[in-house]
């Protein structure tokens, strides 16, 4: 059930990047750092995606670790355009509740499947035994 709230959630924050980079690059003329925020803020969902039809779990925890730092990144573009005053209080804190609400998920995901891994690894080894 979280990896499709996950799957929606950065779908829709993708969304939500793309219309930031269409209003910063039209009515802010912002062209450098809103290019950014869209290659980072996309990626994030595209990363979560490609976990789906991950070839193995260490696969699927690789792509989830650069959809975290993606996301991270993200988080840091946001914050410059606040700083330098492209974007509103409002749509910032807005935008920062997504993003860490985003890093939460994917950590959290990558913590589930390493526990479900190191269970079966003991499992595995008490069998042996």
């Amino acid at each position: 059930m979280e990896k499709f709230v996950l799957r929606e959630k950065s779908f829709n924050f993708a969304l939500r990047c793309i219309r930031l980079y269409q209003y910063l690059t039209n009515n802010q003329k912002e062209f450098v750092i809103s290019k950014q925020l869209l290659r980072s803020g996309t990626a994030v969902g595209a990363l979560i995606s490609e976990g789906r039809y991950a070839e193995s779990k260490p696969d699927f925890i690789h792509k989830y670790h650069i959809a975290l730092k993606e996301c991270n990144e993200t988080l840091y573009w946001i914050k410059l355009l606040f700083h330098s005053n492209y974007i509103t209080k409002d749509a910032y804190k807005s935008l920062i509740a997504d993003v860490e609400e985003l890093l939460r998920l994917i950590t959290s995901s990558i913590m589930t499947i390493k526990k479900n891994i190191k269970e079966k690894n003991d499992d595995n080894q008490t069998k042996k035994q």
